[in-house]
């Protein structure tokens, strides 16, 4: 049983990723710059989508270390700001079209739980930790620190001096993140499992009984 759920949540983690790089896609897509399409992006084959470290390496990792929560990242998807409309308002919603498309999945799945499950079954975890998982991919996105999409969104509303400052960070931006990936969550991730299960219906789940 905790196999079955333990390979549930990581297809469901690695369609989040995929569905998250695709929301970028089509954004850029809407906003002027079809290079995420002309580049075969747009898709939802998770072959196109892969990226060794954040898809594969990390999670196994978080796994085989026991981690609290399952992170990750498919490769991102190409986008050429000279194309967009205008680029500094536009890469900012193209940043936030990723983490918003995560919190929709949330509220989705939530809703399939209230509607769908029976208590007692396997699918109420299943569901459970496809909430969670999406409200960590959408909170974790808004962090802003690069390469993350939160600077992305915060270069967005920075008068451009500050935004070579913050562009200047992206280079450190994994070695920042790593440690501070696991304090953070941490400190958040009862705030995270609490809105869960608010959206959930508070209902106390079997399989954590």
């Amino acid at each position: 049983m905790k196999f079955l759920i333990l390979f549930s949540s990581l297809i469901i983690l690695f369609f989040s990723i995929v569905l998250h790089e695709v929301a970028h896609g089509l954004m850029a897509e809407r906003h002027g710059d079809p290079t995420a399409r002309m580049m075969g992006r747009i898709t939802l084959n998770p072959l196109a989508h892969i990226d060794p470290v954040g898809t594969i390496l990390l999670p196994l990792i978080m796994i085989v270390f026991g981690s609290p929560f399952i992170f990750g990242w498919a490769k991102p998807v190409p986008i050429n700001p000279r194309n967009l409309n205008n680029p500094k308002r536009d890469m900012m919603w193209i940043a936030l079209a990723g983490p918003a498309t995560n919190f929709v999945l949330s509220l989705f799945l939530a809703l399939a739980f209230r509607v769908l499950v029976r208590p007692g079954t396997i699918a109420e975890t299943i569901l459970f930790y496809g909430v969670t998982i999406n409200l960590v991919l959408a909170f974790m996105n808004l962090i802003p620190i690069p390469p993350l999409d939160g600077s992305r969104i915060l270069s967005g509303l920075l008068p451009d001096r500050y935004n070579f400052r913050l562009a200047q960070l992206e280079p450190f931006g994994f070695i920042i993140l790593i440690p501070l990936l696991f304090i953070v969550f941490r400190l958040f991730m009862p705030v995270i499992l609490g809105i869960s299960f608010r959206l959930i219906g508070g209902v106390p789940l079997t399989f954590f009984r």
